[in-house]
């Protein structure tokens, strides 16, 4: 594949492989980690002619390098996040280790969505750094520091201070702000109860064991009713070793949940953005205005008048201010001198206006682009989200209608003895 067609073509992305590995990390310490091998191969090619499918291994390191780098680079756009780490809102059952194979598993299918994210994305899929990450096996690191991408990053400081001091922020990205909160506290709390439900569900199957067990053990002593009692107790384990399949797509469903409970913190990382454009843009306004107000005193020389300091007499202009304290107590500037001055000052407003006036187009464009993928983000959010719930209602119905089922079987067992 070409980089000058990569986006105009389709193309199949999988990571379709994961690989516990051991190395030397940064400071020459041995570490482990998992790699993940991802495949591209395209559906469509100009001449007709099938394409090779080419693969890459990549470590967890290398995503996140990428999805830092599009945060930078587009920070109108609501960037894909990556899946956790380590396991949150875990069913307390499961393993939380993050080199647990079910965990990596489920790790390899959310780096591969993500993949698939940034693909199907509009603007994203053209990226340069993109297609590379995806085709460059060496030395992929380096391109993206060449970028520059780590010192164009804001800090979160510089980013918490726009926060507390911008004065007139923008309503509709303080409503954004609620809306992820609130996204984010209704995940957490679907989360919560997911892990409630599952918890319980598990009790559920293991009684089933249980009686299986029992009925298993009883129709050895029977004699008349043995038959009848394993019939029974055959149904209860089937029924109770269901429950790792049930189990698995429950995890399934929250994964989906948790991929828009970190879309979240990427809706605030627009907002804390465009916080910080605004604040550049008012300090721009308020020193162009300082140096407006500095030429027209000196341009117009102001009113006089007289007040006692030390028991000196200072004539200043009509606004009050140190500076003119000193220029009286250590001598008047000469004509020459506030000529060039206001000279300076004039070319200093004349560049401020620009600023100015580039930082609101800045603005005004931000603004468009982040409102269009924020509209394209929601209506996503809304179809994915939709399409999880039912899929778990009709889970949970199928389960409901298998315990029926079982229950029948059961039934028909024992009015056999």
């Amino acid at each position: 594949m070409t980089e000058s067609n990569f986006s105009l073509k389709k193309i199949e992305i999988s990571v379709s492989e994961a690989e516990k590995r051991t190395g030397r990390n940064a400071m020459n310490m041995q570490e482990t980690y998992t790699a993940y091998l991802i495949e591209t191969r395209s559906v469509e090619h100009s001449d007709g002619q099938s394409v090779l499918t080419d693969s890459l291994w990549r470590r967890c390191s290398a995503f996140e390098w990428l999805r830092n780098y599009l945060l930078v680079y587009y920070p109108h756009i609501v960037v894909p996040p990556l899946p956790e780490k380590r396991a949150e809102f875990v069913w307390h059952k499961l393993s939380a280790d993050n080199m647990d194979p079910d965990f990596v598993e489920r790790r390899r299918i959310g780096l591969e969505n993500f993949l698939l994210r940034l693909a199907s994305h509009p603007i994203l899929c053209r990226d340069k750094i993109f297609y590379l990450f995806l085709t460059q096996e060496g030395n992929w690191k380096e391109t993206v520091n060449e970028t520059g991408f780590q010192l164009k990053a804001d800090s979160r400081l510089k980013a918490l201070n726009a926060t507390f001091r911008v004065k007139n922020p923008d309503k509709r990205f303080i409503e954004l702000k609620h809306y992820s909160d609130e996204l984010q506290s209704v995940i957490s709390h679907l989360l919560r109860v997911r892990a409630r439900v599952a918890d319980r569900l598990y009790g559920v199957y293991k009684v089933h064991g249980n009686y299986g067990r029992v009925f298993s053990e009883w129709s050895a002593i029977e004699k008349e009713m043995g038959d009848g009692l394993q019939s029974a107790g055959h149904h209860m384990d089937v029924y109770a070793s269901s429950i790792d399949d049930i189990l698995e797509d429950e995890e399934h469903y929250a994964d989906q949940l948790k991929e828009y409970l970190f879309y979240a913190e990427a809706l605030r990382a627009v907002c804390r953005k465009h916080e910080l454009m605004q604040y550049d843009l008012e300090m721009a306004a308020q020193d162009l205005a300082s140096k407006k107000q500095q030429c027209e005193e000196l341009a117009t020389g102001g009113e006089l008048f007289s007040i006692w300091v030390c028991g000196i007499i200072i004539t200043n202009l009509k606004t009050f201010s140190l500076k003119g304290v000193t220029t009286q107590l250590f001598g008047q500037e000469t004509p020459e001198q506030r000529e060039a001055r206001i000279k300076m000052l004039e070319e200093q407003i004349k560049e401020g206006e620009q600023q100015l006036k580039s930082k609101n187009l800045e603005g005004r464009e931000f603004v468009k682009n982040a409102w269009a993928d924020i509209e394209r983000f929601k209506e996503q959010k809304n179809h994915d989200l939709k399409e999880a719930l039912i899929s778990y209602a009709v889970m949970q119905i199928s389960m409901c209608k298998k315990g029926i089922q079982v229950w029948t079987n059961a039934k028909e067992c024992f009015s056999k003895m």
